[in-house]
């Protein structure tokens, strides 16, 4: 994260662990709750930025180390 970017840590933990995976579940369908859309960021390529929209909590891959939540476009359906 780099202060001052607008960035904002929501929620932190190991999702192996039983009691910070359920924390972290119900932190990421409140977002999703909250009209927010879902992304991981995956290895660049070529030097471009790349990420995967995930809509559960499970389509994460277990090595990503954050997920980016962000508003939906204005004036969509």
């Amino acid at each position: 994260m780099k202060p001052g970017h607008g960035e904002v840590l929501i929620a932190e933990g190991d999702a192996t662990r039983a009691e910070d995976e359920q924390r972290l579940i119900e932190e990421f369908r409140r977002q999703l709750d909250a009209g927010l859309w879902a992304a991981v960021p995956v290895a660049d390529k070529e030097g471009r930025r790349e990420s995967i929209m995930v809509r559960s909590f499970e389509e994460i891959p277990w090595d990503a180390d954050r997920v980016i939540f962000f508003p939906r476009a204005a004036g969509g359906r």
